[in-house]
Order: structure tokens, then C-alpha cells, then sequence
């Protein structure tokens, strides 16, 4: 989707068709690029592919040399002179890269100088307001044929950035809010706009609760974690374990009759988090 709103933000009156169908190419190519990391589950055998993927080739050092590979395509396969389809797959990359690093699960923007997740929580993983503003753009851009579309979808674009602006400046207000009560603590933007899950967590009890600036503070639940476990035949039987433990700001622990495990409580919804690993006992 950003792709296609980079493809049509470009004046393309003066281009022929084959110009266009490169920038097409290069707009949408250089937009998904970063996620080639997924073909890193076919060799994945020790579990690393939490911390593989969303990691170096989300890298904003990364991001030049993502560009040049569309640059080589447009100059030697489309036989295009000029150096405006690097400029543009720079600005996709860009935007994919750093579009990431707004939502939950964070991304290497860093690698490979620090191996930390960036995340700031404050964009959910799919944002509807952000498919809502490209149809608005589309359906103006059939509407008002007048208007030229280029100008439409920057437009477009203009109100994307505000609105993931003005829901990053509420979850940081509330960041802070909420930061002198928890040893630590973490964002998780809901599909609602203007409305987050604050997951604080202090000792061995994680508190998750719904709260937005607009409304009251709904407190979902209290999870106890077990924190004394050894953790260390987890990891042995399951290697996944100990890279979700790295990759996390902070887990849950798990420890019952059945079987010891982990798992991310940004992702808590209806009782448990889909982004967790166990071993039975």
C-alpha cells in the first residue's frame, strides 16, 4: 500500500510507459524489500528468526544500499537514465523502516551498530485510519478527475504523517504518565485510534490496562509472573525461548503442572499472548 501511494505522489505527465511500469517496480519493490529477511525461516534451525527478521534488512544503514539495487535495475534492465528511481527507493525504504519502528513490535533500525528494538508502541501493526486515508485519497482521485492525483496522494500522505503524529504524541504523554509507577513498561497501540494498552510491570506482576487521554483507564488484569523458574531447559529444548527472551523488553513466565514457558504480554489479548514459546513437561 505505501508502494502504490509512493507510485502515484509522482508527477508522471512527461513519463512513457515503460518509465512508468519502472517506478511502479521500483516504488513497490523498494517498499517491501526490507521483509525479504522472512525467507530466513527456511534455514532456521536454532531459533534465531525472532531476532532475523525486522533485523539488518531493516536497518536505516541498510536503506542506501537498498536504493542502489533499484538504481542498478532502472539504469541496466529499464535502460533509464537519471538517478530519480534511487531517490524514490530511498524514500521507500525509509518509510518502511521507520513506519516500524511506531509499532509494537519494533524493528533492528540500528543493526548493526546496536542490537536493540526499536519500538515506540504508539501505531498499531495494520493501522485502518492509515488504509482509511489512501481509499479517501483514491475515491477523491476518481471524484474530482480535475485535481491532478499526484497532488491528491500527497496530500494523502500529508495527513498520514499528522495522524501518526498526533497518536505518537498522545502514547508518549501517557508513556509518561505511567512511567514512575512500573519498573518497566511498554506501549501497545490499539486498532482504535487514540486508544493504547499500557503493559507496566513491576517485580513478578505485569498489570495490563486500556487507557487513551479521552477516556478513564479500564485496568484489564493482573498477571503474576514466575520469575523463579530456571528458565535454562526451556531454552536448551527450545531455542526459540531464549531468542524471544532477548528480543522482549520484558516476558512472562510461565510455570505450571503441564509445562514452563514465556511470552510477550504487549500481545495479551483474551487471556494470553500469541507471541510465545513452551515446552511441555
Amino acid at each position: 500500500l505505501f508502494g502504490v501511494g509512493i507510485y502515484q505522489s509522482v508527477n508522471k505527465e512527461k513519463m512513457n510507459k515503460k518509465q512508468k511500469y519502472a517506478l511502479l517496480i521500483t516504488s513497490i519493490g523498494a517498499s517491501q524489500i526490507p521483509d525479504i529477511d522472512v525467507i530466513s525461516q527456511l534455514w532456521d534451525t536454532t531459533g534465531q528468526y525472532q531476532m532475523w527478521h525486522r533485523g539488518i534488512t531493516h536497518s536505516i544503514f541498510l536503506a542506501p544500499l537498498w536504493a542502489l539495487f533499484f538504481y542498478i535495475i532502472n539504469r541496466f534492465v529499464f535502460k533509464i537514465k537519471g538517478i530519480q528511481s534511487y531517490f524514490i527507493a530511498l524514500l521507500a525504504v525509509f518509510i518502511h523502516n521507520t513506519s516500524d519502528v511506531f509499532n509494537a513490535w519494533g524493528t533492528g533500525y540500528l543493526e548493526p551498530f546496536s542490537s536493540v528494538r526499536l519500538t515506540f508502541g504508539t501505531v498499531p501493526i495494520v493501522d485502518l485510519v492509515i488504509w482509511f486515508i489512501f481509499l479517501l485519497t483514491f475515491i477523491g482521485s476518481k471524484l474530482y478527475p480535475k485535481i491532478k492525483t499526484h497532488v491528491l496522494f500527497r496530500i494523502g500522505w500529508v495527513l498520514i504523517v499528522l495522524h501518526i503524529a498526533i497518536q505518537s504524541i498522545q502514547g508518549s504523554i501517557l508513556y509518561k504518565n505511567y512511567k514512575t509507577d512500573y519498573q518497566d513498561l511498554a506501549l501497545s497501540a490499539s486498532f482504535v485510534p487514540w486508544h493504547f494498552t499500557v503493559i507496566g510491570k513491576n517485580d513478578n506482576t505485569i498489570d495490563i490496562i486500556n487507557d487513551s487521554l479521552l477516556t478513564k483507564a479500564d485496568f484489564v488484569e493482573r498477571i503474576t509472573s514466575s520469575n523463579e523458574a530456571d528458565l535454562d531447559l526451556l531454552f536448551a529444548e527450545n531455542p526459540a525461548a531464549a531468542t524471544l527472551y532477548k528480543w522482549s523488553p520484558f516476558v512472562v513466565v510461565v510455570d505450571d503442572n503441564n509445562r514452563i514457558g514465556i511470552y510477550d504480554p504487549r500481545f495479551y489479548r483474551n487471556g494470553e499472548s500469541f507471541l510465545g514459546e513452551y515446552s511441555d513437561k
